[in-house]
């Protein structure tokens, strides 16, 4: 049914396509229109879809592994999302029509945040504390490996599960020690919440020995494998709105207040150039160009999911990625 409903979508884009009308292509978010969400507005706003014959409508979502099942049913053609969740996802639901296209966040967001003036300062301090952490939360996820790889004793810490409204609040309110969550989000969450910087303790899991993945463009395969340029297209225009946000990231502002009038630009400002300091521009993706993976980081990430996850069919990171849609060398970020 799945691949059947993706086939009859694909038919129907295609034709439209053909007579040269612009091609209507929801797009799944992970989260929010915030900061990090502004270079697909600008991508609308400033004709890079439009260019490539596409009319796109972004939809918000609830967390790391929302879109996933959208975009597997078909419901939306593309998508972002946590790659190591999909990961997952494909292992409890083999040949469901999902992959990755396109690497975003080559160092992924994933991190413990916590307060000094409760007694977070390394991972180490986290035993004896409590951790609030959103069950569906994509950091939280990774937290086993992140204990593993810190020598952390997991039965030491006691895990709250808390809502993702509640989560910073609780730690501004002294509830938790400290949460899990990506690192741009929480921090300036805590800081719109009153919470001093300095007391501030944000650890990257990235910087504490994970090799894995962030976020990446994902799309139902079939539709894909029907559309090629389409999805082509979809990622050469999120390539330039990226660009557009790197290169002077005020500029996209208005185009994610447009959608989010209640945000407060300065601080989603901000939010955004966090993202692109730590996640986007990185030494990879300045060398190799955005959107690429490195196939031996890849095979490193997947022994380290193995670590705390039970895969139940054996792990291909052919299924997980795949750069068909992408220009050779990915697109560069200069």
């Amino acid at each position: 049914m799945i691949a059947q409903l993706a086939a009859a979508a694909a038919l129907s884009v295609t034709a439209a396509h053909a007579e040269g009308h612009m091609t209507d292509v929801p797009f799944a978010l992970d989260w929010k229109f915030e900061g990090p969400a502004a270079p697909y507005f600008a991508a609308i706003d400033n004709g890079h879809f439009a260019e490539n014959g596409l009319s796109v409508e972004i939809a918000a979502g609830t967390g790391s592994l929302d879109a996933i099942p959208k975009v597997a049913t078909g419901a939306f053609p593309v998508g972002f999302a946590d790659i190591n969740s999909l990961i997952r996802f494909l292992d409890q639901n083999p040949g469901a029509p999902v992959t990755a296209v396109m690497m975003i966040y080559d160092k992924p967001p994933f991190a413990v945040i916590g307060r000094e003036s409760l007694g977070i300062s390394e991972p180490s301090d986290l035993e004896g504390k409590v951790l609030g952490a959103p069950p569906p939360d994509g950091a939280w996820a990774q937290f086993p490996i992140f204990a593993t790889q810190n020598d952390l004793d997991m039965d030491a810490i006691t895990v709250e599960p808390v809502g993702f409204p509640t989560r910073e609040p609780m730690l501004a309110d002294g509830n938790v020690a400290a949460i899990t969550g990506f690192s741009f989000s929480s921090y300036l969450n805590l800081v719109r919440l009153g919470v001093p910087e300095e007391d501030i303790t944000t650890l990257l899991m990235a910087d504490y020995g994970l090799e894995l993945y962030g976020n990446a463009i994902i799309v139902n395969t079939d539709f894909a494998e029907a559309n090629p340029e389409i999805i082509s297209g979809f990622l050469e225009a999120v390539a330039m709105g990226w660009k557009d946000a790197i290169a002077d990231p005020a500029s996209v502002m208005p185009a994610l207040i447009a959608r989010n009038p209640a945000a407060d630009a300065d601080l989603e400002q901000r939010r955004l150039e966090l993202s692109i300091d730590a996640n986007v521009v990185t030494d990879y993706t300045t060398a190799n160009g955005m959107g690429m993976i490195d196939d031996d980081r890849m095979a490193a990430a997947i022994e380290q999911v193995k670590m705390v996850y039970d895969f139940e069919g054996e792990p291909d990171a052919a299924l997980y990625f795949t750069d068909a849609y992408l220009p050779e060398g990915g697109f560069a970020l200069e």
